[in-house]
């Protein structure tokens, strides 16, 4: 019903950009939150940046100032534009999209099937 699809990973140096693109396609006039979580290997699953139907966004700590979600509600695409990239960055990014009913309470969730950065010399 929903489906939502990464892309623009790849590999680039320390200190380079990257922006994801996650196109999102379906039924998705419930979905209220968007976001882009992490896994690196060995880690647990981290939220990077999220952003609601209204426009507000929330950032990681380790991302602020260096990583900046968007949307457009036209092609029904959330971005993730990286830029001054760490090897610690390195990691399989995935999309998802919610229904929030309350600021922590969610009765769906959907999710793409990730896309990996890699940040190395």
């Amino acid at each position: 019903q929903v489906q939502l699809v990464e892309s623009g990973g790849g590999l680039v140096q320390p200190g380079g950009s990257l922006r994801l693109s996650c196109a999102a396609s379906g039924s998705l006039f419930s979905i209220n939150r968007m976001g882009w979580y992490r896994q690196a290997p060995g880690k647990q699953r981290e939220l990077v940046a999220s952003i609601t139907s209204g426009g507000t966004t929330n950032y990681a700590d380790s991302v602020k100032g260096r990583f900046t979600i968007s949307r457009d509600s036209a092609k029904n695409t959330v971005y993730l534009q990286m830029n001054s990239l760490k090897p610690e960055d390195t990691a399989v990014y995935s999309c998802r999209g919610a229904v929030y009913i309350g600021a922590t309470v969610y009765t769906r969730e959907y999710w793409g099937q990730g896309t990996q950065v890699t940040v190395s010399s």
